[in-house]
């Protein structure tokens, strides 16, 4: 009788087990990656209620108190342990302690490349409660001054590598800002950091300098194109960084993970997900100052690196390098990224073994984000009704030529339908707050929704079209407006299109990125020239080189008689977007960038082939 009862519910456990993974085959996969959002929220949940406010700094103290010994930054074959970045960071406090009037709360600008004393001075500032503004090491003159005043800060450090571009702003900076450079050798109306480094004291900062009052104090500004304009500069709070530093670990990742970082640090996914992460792990990092396909593989060999960050084009960099021996030879079990292409991903597992794939999503502002848990090629993550529970989203029909959310005759939003193209938007609350931008009271109200399904309600605007398919995976469609992505930079069109347009031979210029067979969305100008006047290709060739980071300048010109524009006289892109940069569809003139000739030349049929077939490289 027994045997038959454990026969019988062995059986149903079997059937059990078959119609759970015939139903719901992703059923445990939600279950644990859901577990960890839980555990998560609950430690945050207990350190509220017992009046601990514990920040990504805390913890890092804590690790250089339990572990001082642990390396926490390899960088060139040289090991910084947590006790050095510590005591390096104290240093720099002391620095200004005791040579500045910076005091907590005030906002101190860092233009740095990847390197060790970008998170020394990072956590050295912030030991003192000071708000630490981020700058893009790759823009110059106007973008860069924009930068500077929109975040109003008190002090600028700059590393010795990029003294020159401050140089050649100098002047235009406001009186108020003290500049500090890690050189011993500046130029008058500079301080040298380094110089006073090397005399500072390395003790401890009172803990009274940066206790957290509340979570959703600012702790950094990272600048983000958004959809429109110059940079902004993004409001991070102490919340959104310990929420970005447990990325890493919902993925799997451990402390005894090496994690190599080649995405710079200026950008939230290699400073809060990146650092932050590790410092969440208690784990190790490799840090590169910049990346490199050919040297990618013989780092992580060299490093025995467990874990790496990307972006799509860097998986897709890696895989245009020649193929040579022992590619699958390296202990590289996770990559965490976004913007992966399913041919690439699938392309780049064939070659260099079972790496699982951790796609995200989220932008750096945003109050929604994604994370693929299950490994599915070409989903940016996955949703369910338990998931919606904790982060409510709502995909919403959007007009592609007006360039704006589809609204009923009574003014509300409607939902799309799975399978289709879908505008992403968050609800904003208590919850799932949005921040804005610093100094820009305009452009944070320019990301908001409202009254989206009733009176009143107000939702977060990605700015990007999202597919939710059948098996409720989320995929990246697309994004609108004035912002498209190239070499993984956002870039903003109407910037680029400022700076074109300061030629004195141009009349109207409309950017624009256009799809590259197998490298994504490269920028193309639409111009049209002053009467009277002729086009000057080395002259635009120069200008774009001059004032715009290499990844923003435009790769295609269009010369058109007249640039058309919509019923309320914003340029059309949209059937600029949709023919490209063919020649055979486009009877306009249209250039292509030479770096050789230091010009833009006639973009010939068999230019636009080569590029197709992808014999040219841009």
């Amino acid at each position: 009788m027994l045997l038959s009862w454990l026969t019988g519910l062995g059986a149903g456990m079997v059937f059990l087990s078959f119609m759970q993974k015939l139903l719901y085959p992703y059923f445990w996969d939600d279950f644990w990656y859901l577990l960890k959002v839980l555990r998560c929220g609950f430690q945050m949940e207990m350190y509220r209620l017992k009046g601990e406010l514990v920040t990504v700094l805390d913890k890092f103290l804590m690790h250089a108190k339990k572990q001082p010994q642990k390396p926490f930054i390899i960088y060139e074959g040289d090991i910084y342990t947590y006790q050095d970045v510590d005591k390096r960071s104290s240093r720099v406090a002391h620095v200004f302690l005791n040579h500045s009037t910076l005091k907590r709360g005030d906002t101190v600008a860092l233009l740095m490349s990847n390197e060790p004393d970008f998170i020394h001075v990072w956590f050295g500032l912030a030991k003192l409660g000071c708000v630490v503004a981020f700058l893009n090491s790759n823009i110059r003159y106007v973008s860069l001054l924009h930068c500077i005043r929109s975040c109003e800060p008190r002090a600028l450090v700059v590393g010795a590598d990029l003294l020159e571009t401050i140089e050649e702003i100098l002047p235009s900076l406001p009186g108020d800002i003290s500049v500090w450079a890690m050189k011993e050798s500046v130029p008058q109306g500079i301080i040298s950091l380094k110089e006073k480094l090397s005399t500072a004291s390395d003790s401890q900062v009172p803990h009274s300098h940066h206790v957290a009052s509340n979570l959703k104090a600012p702790y950094l500004y990272i600048f983000t194109s958004g959809t429109t304009g110059l940079p902004k500069a993004a409001v991070i709070c102490q919340l959104q960084a310990m929420k970005s530093s447990a990325g890493l670990w919902a993925f799997g990742c451990t402390s005894n993970d090496i994690i190599y970082i080649t995405l710079p640090l200026y950008h939230s996914a290699g400073s809060l997900l990146g650092i932050g992460g590790c410092i969440e792990l208690g784990a190790t990092c490799v840090l590169k100052k910049k990346f490199s396909a050919s040297q990618f593989w013989n780092d992580c060999k060299k490093y025995n690196v467990t874990v790496f960050q990307y972006i799509g084009e860097l998986c897709r960099y890696l895989c245009k390098q020649p193929k040579r021996e022992g590619e699958k030879d390296h202990r590289v079990r996770l990559a965490v990224g976004n913007g992966i292409r399913s041919d690439v991903w699938r392309e780049f597992l064939d070659r260099f073994g079972n790496i699982k794939m951790c796609e995200l999503y989220g932008a750096t502002e945003g109050n929604i984000c994604f994370m693929n848990h299950t490994g599915k090629i070409g989903s940016v993550g996955r949703t369910n009704f338990l998931h919606k529970l904790f982060f409510t989203f709502h995909l919403i029909k959007y007009d592609f030529q007006k360039d704006e959310p589809i609204r009923n005759e009574q003014g509300w939003c409607s939902h799309v339908r799975k399978g289709e193209p879908g505008l992403l938007i968050s609800p904003v609350n208590a919850k799932n707050p949005f921040f804005g931008y610093a100094g820009n009271r305009k452009q944070t109200e320019k990301k908001l929704l409202c009254d989206v399904f009733k009176m009143g309600d107000v939702y977060f605007n990605t700015g990007d079209l999202m597919v939710q398919d059948q098996e409720n995976f989320l995929y990246f469609w697309d994004r609108i407006g004035d912002t498209f992505r190239w070499k993984g930079e956002n870039i903003a069109t109407t910037e680029v299109a400022d700076i074109v347009g300061m030629l004195d031979f141009i009349q109207d210029t409309n950017v624009y990125g256009v799809a590259v067979p197998g490298s994504g969305r490269a920028g193309m100008a639409s111009i049209t020239l002053k009467p009277n006047t002729s086009l000057d290709l080395e002259k635009v060739y120069e200008q774009v080189v001059t004032f715009l980071p290499a990844y923003a300048c435009p790769q295609f010109l269009r010369i058109q008689e007249k640039m058309e524009t919509t019923g309320t006289f914003k340029l059309q892109k949209f059937r600029l977007v949709e023919e490209g940069f063919s020649p055979l569809k486009i009877s306009d003139p249209l250039y292509f960038m030479d770096k050789l000739k230091k010009s833009y030349i006639p973009l010939t049929k068999e230019i636009y082939d080569q590029i197709i077939l992808g014999k040219i490289k841009l």
